[in-house]
Order: C-alpha cells, then sequence, then structure tokens
C-alpha cells in the first residue's frame, strides 16, 4: 500500500489534470462561434486583396454611419409565389451589410405562402432564434443520433430557438394566408446547406448507387428525384 503522501499527491496531480481538461474543453467551446472582435469594429473591405478567415477591414477613420444601416425594409412582405416551396428567405448578413464584419450576428426575414415550406437545412456556423411575426408555424429539429425531433405549432408573437448546426424547418399551416418570420443568428455569415438540395442537387452529384442504397429506394427514383433539383434557383 502506498504512503499517504504519495496518495495525497496522487490524487492532487489528478485533480489537476481534470481541471486542466475541463479548461481546454471550454476554451475550445468559447471559440466554436464567430471570434470576438479585437477593436471597436471592423467594416468589411469586400474589394481587400487580402484573405482571412472572415473579411479584411476598413479604415476605422473611413469609417461613416451608413457602414452601420441598412435600409433592409424587413418591414416588408416579399413574394412567394416564385418559389416551388412557396417560401422566401431574406438575409442580412456581412456579404450585404458589411458592418456586420466581426460582430457575431445577423438576421433574416422568412416569408411562407399559404402551406409555404422553409425546407430542412442547417447553418453550419449558428444558432437561430425564430421570431413570429404573423401566422401560425409548424416547426422543429432534429438532433444528431439518435435523430429526435423537436417540433411544436407556434404563433404570432412565439419564439423558438434552433440550435447550431441542427436540421430544422418551418411550415405555414394556413391554406389562405401568408406568415412571416424574423430570425436572428448568432454569426455574421451563418451559411446555410439546404438539405434535399444538398443531397440530390449537388454539382456534380453523388453517385446513385450511394444514394440508392442510402435510401433504400430503385436508381430510377434517385433520378427522377435528381431531375427536380438540378438547375433549380428557387429554393
Amino acid at each position: 500500500m502506498l504512503p499517504l503522501t504519495k496518495q495525497l499527491t496522487m490524487a492532487s496531480s489528478s485533480s489537476l489534470f481534470l481541471l486542466a481538461a475541463l479548461l481546454a474543453l471550454a476554451s475550445w467551446q468559447a471559440t466554436a462561434y464567430d471570434p470576438s472582435p479585437l477593436q471597436d469594429f471592423c467594416i468589411a473591405d469586400m474589394k481587400a486583396p487580402v484573405r482571412v478567415n472572415g473579411f479584411a477591414c476598413k479604415d476605422p477613420m473611413a469609417a461613416t454611419p451608413e457602414d452601420f444601416f441598412n435600409a433592409a425594409m424587413l418591414d416588408q412582405p416579399r413574394d412567394t409565389k416564385a418559389s416551388k416551396v412557396r417560401s422566401n428567405v431574406t438575409n442580412i448578413n456581412v456579404i450585404n451589410f458589411p458592418g456586420l464584419n466581426t460582430l457575431g450576428i445577423s438576421l433574416a426575414r422568412i416569408d411562407y405562402g399559404p402551406l409555404g415550406v422553409n425546407t430542412p437545412h442547417i447553418h453550419p456556423r449558428a444558432t437561430e432564434l425564430l421570431t413570429v411575426l404573423e401566422g401560425t408555424l409548424y416547426l422543429g429539429f432534429v438532433t444528431s443520433n439518435p435523430n429526435r425531433l423537436f417540433s411544436k405549432i407556434v404563433k404570432k408573437g412565439d419564439v423558438f430557438v434552433f440550435p447550431k448546426a441542427m436540421i430544422h424547418f418551418q411550415m405555414n399551416l394556413a391554406h389562405d394566408k401568408p406568415a412571416a418570420a424574423l430570425s436572428s443568428l448568432s454569426s455574421q455569415n451563418p451559411g446555410v446547406i439546404s438539405i434535399a438540395n444538398a443531397v440530390f442537387g449537388s454539382k456534380p452529384p453523388i453517385s446513385d448507387d450511394v444514394l440508392a442504397t442510402a435510401f433504400q429506394v430503385e436508381k430510377d427514383l434517385i433520378h427522377w428525384l435528381q431531375s427536380q433539383f438540378w438547375g433549380n434557383t428557387n429554393y
């Protein structure tokens, strides 16, 4: 049996190792989202030749109030008739609002026609907080394995959160009137991967052998599904 002092030393070392591991994990989690700004602001310079993770900064002395403003008209409904899925997403992110660069936030207005759907998709870099502006929506998200679905029917004024990188969706339940929502996202550039588009509309296409095996269907059905997405820009 080890002496008491030796046991205490080993226990202390184990505790320090555990603490170091927890701190490392916490540090990794802290850097898993958009990095924190190192200055008051960093207006994106879209014409800069420098390639960085994000966008290079415009000279802060050249910044004006217009750099922090976007006449987005998010109070105005958008047309949903041109979309096969009867929805229209208006994104306000660093691409069209350079003042958001390094600030870790963006917005999106989602308009839904009658029975319109914002189809299953993920934002690889952001958590999404959705507020219903008008109408009644059925929405939800699916976790990683074992793929549990969390869904709910929400109404005007309700708020629902979609955790980062979870597959999620919304649908307008009304047959005869539109709906709308406003989403806040925890990234200046959340990105979006629409599941159906990615699987059946990728360029070049995913092998039909792979898809037929994955979905356990005949290749003819895979070819038909792919034909619905190739060249489609209405999603």
